[in-house]
């Protein structure tokens, strides 16, 4: 592993302007872009696309999300969002009525919701798992996991605050009691290593437009072996066996495509956005996503430690992921604070009482500087 300098030439970021903000949208790479221009433009001549082209982008594609996190290529499928991802997984996880499914506290909505539903649906129950006294969110998850679970959402990082959760354990300790194990990993995904073969999850969904740099409606599921026999939530027609013989469609089969591309969402073939996430994921491999973690770790530290030093803390270390910071904000902080910010060209989120800050290898020591300046000001 090595540090990675810093990558502000690859994008298209103003020198004045501190984005430290990718946990609400990434930016993406100048090659992205393009990517995505050159893939649109050929829409405005749809007669020179051939129709082996529905499938070029998505074959080359498939092999590169696998290998961000550890995966085979048949175990991908294409979806527009981490919802969409997640209601295919819940789709296809029967569960018995009294079954626990476990939610950390302050999870993403759409991870929860899908699950509040699936709880109706099938006469489960909710249980919301938090942190409390000198155990962690992981801690608390891991003691929480029983033989009457049936199944456990959760992230590799909450989203709020960026607390870590020890995903092996949690993996191992699902398999112990016979539970599913569902992960969104939407905020680490290209930020922090990750081996479905050490986890074992049933199911991952990433969104591609945070940690991926890629564009908006974008994304990927997993679905593990013994997990792509199963029902998908649309029934289109290039997901099944044969589908590249245009002449035969109306040769209608019940035979999917081997593995889990009958996971795949309708109008796949998107010749805008899949060239451009090619391009963000392609990047983030040639990378190393392992030298990215060690990069963004050690720019978060020494953030994290000029934050302490004003009073604002943000955890221990071991306890959140490399790539984020969720600053607990003074009682005094200003409602607005975010706005402020703003105002000066410096980007943040506020999550709840913390300020969530999540810079990427674009960000420059000037921007850190500026940043700490203002919240000096305006923090009194």
């Amino acid at each position: 592993m090595s540090l990675i300098p810093n990558q502000r030439h690859l994008f298209d970021i103003p020198e004045d302007v501190a984005y430290l903000n990718v946990a609400t949208m990434g930016p993406l790479p100048l090659a992205a872009s393009a990517a995505g221009q050159r893939g649109i433009s050929r829409k405005l001549r749809p007669w020179t696309i051939p129709d082996s082209d529905f499938f070029t982008d998505t074959r080359a594609l498939r092999p590169l999300l696998a290998k961000l996190i550890g995966a085979d290529e048949a175990g991908i499928a294409f979806v527009p969002s981490a919802s969409y991802g997640l209601a295919t997984a819940a789709r296809n996880l029967p569960l018995a009525r009294g079954q626990k499914i476990l939610l950390l506290a302050d999870q993403f909505p759409s991870n929860v919701y899908t699950w509040r539903e699936h709880a109706r649906a099938t006469g489960a129950v909710i249980e919301t798992v938090a942190a409390a006294g000198n155990v962690s969110l992981s801690e608390a998850l891991l003691n929480a996991i029983t033989p009457d679970t049936g199944l456990v959402a959760c992230a590799q990082v909450r989203w709020t605050d960026g607390a870590r959760i020890d995903l092996k354990a949690v993996g191992a300790r699902c398999r112990e009691v016979g539970a599913a194990l569902v992960l969104d990993l939407t905020q680490s995904c290209g930020a922090m290593v990750f081996d479905v073969a050490e986890v074992q999850p049933d199911f991952v969904v990433t969104a591609g437009y945070k940690w991926l740099l890629g564009p908006y409606a974008t994304g990927f599921l997993y679905a593990a072996p013994h997990r792509r026999d199963g029902i998908p939530l649309e029934q289109n027609w290039i997901t099944r066996e044969g589908a590249a013989d245009f002449s035969r469609l109306i040769d209608y089969t019940d035979a999917y495509a081997p593995g889990a591309e009958r996971y795949d969402m309708g109008e796949r073939s998107n010749f805008a956005l899949l060239p451009a996430l090619h391009a963000a994921v392609q990047q983030i491999l040639d990378w190393g996503v392992a030298n990215i973690e060690m990069t963004l770790g050690q720019q978060s530290r020494t953030l994290a430690q000029a934050l302490e030093k004003r009073g604002l803390t943000t955890g221990p270390e071991s306890g959140r992921g490399p790539h984020y910071l969720g600053a607990l904000l003074p009682d005094t902080a200003p409602d607005d604070l975010t706005a402020r910010l703003r105002s000066e060209n410096i980007y943040v989120s506020k999550r709840g009482s913390r300020l969530r800050i999540t810079p990427h290898l674009f960000t420059s020591e000037s921007d850190i500087a500026r940043f700490l300046g203002a919240l000096d000001r305006h923090l009194g």
